[in-house]
């Protein structure tokens, strides 16, 4: 097998976002939708401006080393895309019988009226994420940071588990439709 001298990813940083690392391994991303800010520490991966963007480097990676320099490239391109575009997870509640309404109250999404039920069932929304309801039935969550809008979304999917019944009859819930 082939051993690497070296691995390098470059992020590309477009116009109209800005980009800084500061000496402690924070890395702080500007663009018009909002800012991002991230923590990367590592004793065998260099971080550092180019003139393109921003590098992320190994010299002699093992396997982990390798791994988490990609990590490290995915993150950062992922708050480049962020703070440029954003993202949106598109849901949408599919009921048979019992007609569940939704509602947004704070940083919570409740969930009433879900097969019957009593008690309403809650969702934690995260901070720096937007949920909006249309149409009754179609949620759209959208935010600059995507692991926050993932696990709001997750949230939101998840407190609308079918419990003590037969998944494949009653399926009844949120569910996720697209990923933008």
């Amino acid at each position: 097998m082939v051993k690497l001298d070296r691995i390098e990813h470059t992020v590309t940083v477009p116009e109209g976002v800005n980009a800084e690392i500061s000496e402690d391994g924070v890395v702080t991303i500007t663009g018009p939708k909002g800012s991002l800010t991230r923590t990367f520490r590592s004793g065998f991966i260099d971080l550092f401006q180019d003139g393109t963007g921003i590098v992320v480097r190994v010299d002699l990676p093992r396997r982990k080393q390798r791994a988490l320099a990609g990590t490290w490239n995915a993150h950062l391109n992922n708050m480049v895309k962020g703070v440029s575009e954003g993202f949106t997870y598109n849901l949408k509640a599919f009921y048979s019988h019992f007609p569940m309404t939704l509602a947004v109250n704070g940083n919570t999404f409740t969930v009433n009226n879900y097969f019957g039920e009593r008690v309403p069932r809650t969702a934690e929304i995260l901070e720096n994420v937007d949920v909006k309801i249309t149409d009754k039935v179609e949620i759209t969550v959208s935010g600059i940071d995507k692991e926050s809008v993932g696990q709001t979304a997750a949230n939101i999917e998840r407190c609308t588990t079918v419990k003590k019944r037969d998944r494949r009859v009653f399926q009844d819930g949120i569910y996720l439709l697209n990923k933008e």
